[in-house]
């Protein structure tokens, strides 16, 4: 029996131990607080942020109000005069801008929907649809030049697989028609990127409980009813990296445009990367093309931002 017990039974009321008096001159640390130690890791990280985003937007910004044509060593302040020609007298320009939107339209519907359908034929994980899945992938791993020789074999009109197979099209072939060559630009996209995109939603579907989907059966949900009120609101966040990633990727489709038609055939299918090359490394106008690099910059990001408020409303509704 120990000293306290009795007192227990008398209905005593002990009172805790005093706490030991702190030493003074020594402060508590708080247990939340981090070391400023940890700063360390993050520091290699910040420093190629600024070193290769921070500094050349910078620097972007100001040679966007100037006239140099990236040769001189000096060059003079325009003000806003790039910017007013922009949007007022470069029709190539609104020309290049209309092919981006539509193709990125195109391209982010497109990939959305094919990946998210074969995710959810594919999410179990049989040997069939790793196999599959593995396929799906494949192209992705590939060189967009690789992908564009390959595509522009498939659209060659002499001789091409779609000609060979007796897919009818323009006499002088898909890629030199003004009005098919930006949305056979847009398959080969989707084609190139759906397979990546069907990871991300696989990883997303698989993450879902099966419980949810019991519960939906027995209360009589039919398919589509389960899709909508189950699977849609839980695999909103691999829906939004998905969008997001595939709109940057559209936009910046430099190298499978440039590979395949050079903007062509007259400038129906110019886009904003090529455009900004052309501007800088052709015309010689760097001043010029920093402007449209800002302009491209500040489009980037709306419609980014733009994605992710519609799935936040779409989420909370």
């Amino acid at each position: 029996m120990t000293a306290t017990e009795p007192a227990r039974r008398a209905g005593q009321v002990l009172e805790p131990p005093p706490a030991a008096p702190i030493q003074a001159g020594r402060k508590r640390r708080s247990p939340t607080r981090p070391s400023p130690l940890l700063w360390l890791f993050v520091l290699p990280a910040l420093l190629l942020y600024v070193v290769f985003f921070v500094g050349p937007t910078l620097f972007a910004l100001q040679y966007s109000i100037t006239d140099w044509d990236g040769i001189s060593p000096s060059f003079g302040y325009v003000g806003t005069a790039n910017y007013t020609e922009l949007f007022t007298d470069d029709t190539i320009f609104r020309r290049a801008l209309g092919n981006n939107l539509r193709f990125v339209l195109v391209v982010v519907v497109l990939q959305t929907v094919l990946s998210l359908l074969f995710a959810m034929l594919l999410v179990r994980n049989t040997r069939g649809s790793i196999l599959l899945r593995a396929l799906f992938f494949f192209p992705t791993i590939l060189s967009s030049v690789s992908v564009a020789f390959v595509w522009s074999f498939v659209y060659d009109p002499n001789g091409g697989l779609l000609q060979e197979i007796g897919v009818p099209g323009p006499a002088q072939g898909w890629l030199g028609s003004e009005d098919t060559a930006l949305y056979a630009l847009a398959v080969t996209q989707v084609w190139f990127h759906t397979g990546q995109m069907l990871v991300v939603f696989v990883a997303g579907l698989q993450a879902i409980p099966a419980e949810l989907y019991e519960a939906a059966e027995l209360e009589g949900a039919s398919g589509w009813q389960s899709f909508r009120h189950v699977t849609w609101p839980l695999v909103a966040p691999a829906t939004a990296i998905v969008l997001a990633y595939t709109t940057i990727q559209s936009f910046k489709a430099f190298d499978l445009v440039f590979a395949m038609t050079q903007g062509g055939p007259n400038y129906s299918t110019e886009i904003l990367a090529t455009l900004i090359y052309n501007t800088a490394f052709v015309n010689f106008r760097f001043g010029y093309a920093a402007a449209e690099s800002v302009v491209f910059m500040v489009l980037v990001g709306l419609v980014a931002w733009l994605q992710r408020r519609a799935l936040r409303v779409e989420r909370e509704a």
